[in-house]
């Protein structure tokens, strides 16, 4: 925490700044204009309008505001937004390869487990990262010494630690930094600041000590015992839907698609399916996946509030026709991963379909999401980072098919996705 968000990644920062210990560039080109940092600065803001909250809190101003800038929001800017922003900045390119260099192996370091194989790459990984951090911004002149402070050494031992603590989310400093948070407003009396200290730590372990004796918990939270909310759906059991909800009856471009996608599940002609569909939907405003997973909205039927954070993009999984452009070659199905904007939510009470195949003599519900895709136009050479300038036409999935919520950083032009299920996932402090 402290080594790498309150150390490593602010000096770096300075170094593209021109802030750094008074060092002007040398014989290199990594400082940015300050109208180029200026506009990165203005972009990571406003990038909080297209991040769900789930991602944690709103990135600062990174030029402007350096009052709201944590271990935390340097964390999440450093992984996420910086390798968006960045990109085609730089006068030589090799100043930014060498920053995703040093993202890619802190992506390792922040995995919930580490095999020995990774942990010997992120221990040679790091020995090449600093050599080259030598060569760009120590330039091997004793003058710029200073640019090699001890927590560019450090970075050496981290794959060490790993080896004998563990992950580095088992000994970071997030819940003593949080506890040392919880220690300031105990402190009552300006005169005897540490007896309420002591008196503050003395009762907080006397009443966890009876929570752990007695099972207590939920007695002595002193909250309101949490109610499950949503509404589940027969046959879905992996989330469930919540309020706003409303009667829809389709019009006719979304009642074709919808009998066009239950063809296709069904083995069934349309007149068939028509025939089982009911002349009204219900239409619903969220989708909470269970087990601690994201809440996900619908764009049509909840409006964004003015200072809200978009949670309607998704990442969706269906199983795609290897060889849907040759009619003449045999069914393969693979999995795929598409993102989109989910829009509506329907629940569909359906009647018997008796001439699909095999037939389906009896009613069923339905869960089906109507998503416009994004067209994906480019891929981060390095990262699982996916680029995309527009939505393509409407299309309807099952509900289950989608896997989580995603975010997005818009970027001169276009929108780059940030999905933290996929490989850049990472462990996160939070708190009780």
């Amino acid at each position: 925490m402290h080594l790498l968000w309150e150390n490593v990644i602010k000096n770096i920062m300075s170094f593209w700044t021109g802030t750094y210990k008074d060092l002007d560039q040398g014989t290199g080109s990594y400082q940015l204009p300050c109208a180029v940092w200026e506009a990165i600065g203005a972009a990571s803001a406003a990038s909080g309008d297209s991040i769900p909250y789930v991602f944690g809190p709103r990135p600062p101003n990174i030029a402007s505001d350096k009052t709201k800038w944590t271990a935390d929001t340097h964390s999440f800017w450093a992984l996420y937004v910086a390798p968006v922003l960045l990109q085609g900045c730089f006068v030589q390119n090799k100043y930014y390869d060498h920053f995703i260099d040093l993202v890619k192996l802190l992506h390792v370091c922040l995995q919930f487990e580490i095999t020995d194989d990774e942990l010997r790459q992120v221990k040679q990984g790091f020995i090449e990262w600093v050599k080259k951090y030598e060569d760009y911004y120590y330039q091997h002149d004793p003058s710029r010494l200073s640019a090699c402070p001890l927590t560019i050494h450090a970075l050496l031992h981290i794959a060490d630690s790993i080896h004998l603590a563990g992950p580095v989310w088992a000994s970071w400093a997030y819940p003593m930094e949080r506890y040392c948070g919880l220690l300031g407003p105990s402190i009552r009396s300006r005169r005897h600041p540490y007896a309420s200290l002591n008196r503050y730590v003395l009762n907080s372990a006397r009443l966890n000590h009876i929570k752990l004796i007695y099972q207590a918990h939920e007695v002595l939270s002193l909250r309101k015992p949490s109610v499950p909310k949503g509404v589940s759906i027969p046959n879905y059991t992996t989330c469930v839907v919540l309020p706003a909800c409303k009667a829809l009856i389709p019009d006719r471009g979304l009642t074709d698609k919808i009998v066009s996608a239950l063809c296709t599940r069904y083995t069934a002609t349309p007149a068939a399916i028509r025939a089982a569909l009911p002349r009204e939907v219900q239409q619903w405003g969220k989708l909470r996946i269970l087990n601690d997973g994201d809440t996900i909205r619908a764009a049509e039927l909840l409006a964004e509030a003015e200072d809200g954070r978009d949670a309607s993009f998704v990442r969706y999984e269906l199983l795609v026709d290897k060889n849907a452009r040759y009619r003449q070659r045999p069914v393969i199905l693979e999995q795929k991963t598409f993102y989109g904007q989910l829009r509506n939510i329907l629940v569909i009470d359906l009647g018997p379909i008796p001439l699909a195949s095999p037939p389906q003599l009896q009613s069923s519900v339905l869960m089906l999401g109507t998503i416009r895709r994004c067209v994906i136009e480019s891929i981060h050479r390095d990262l699982d980072i996916h680029y995309y300038k527009k939505l393509g036409a409407l299309e309807i999935v099952d509900i289950s098919t989608i896997q989580c919520v995603v975010g997005r950083v818009q970027d001169r032009g276009r929108f780059a996705i940030i999905d933290r299920s996929g490989s850049l996932a990472r462990a996160i402090y939070i708190e009780d």
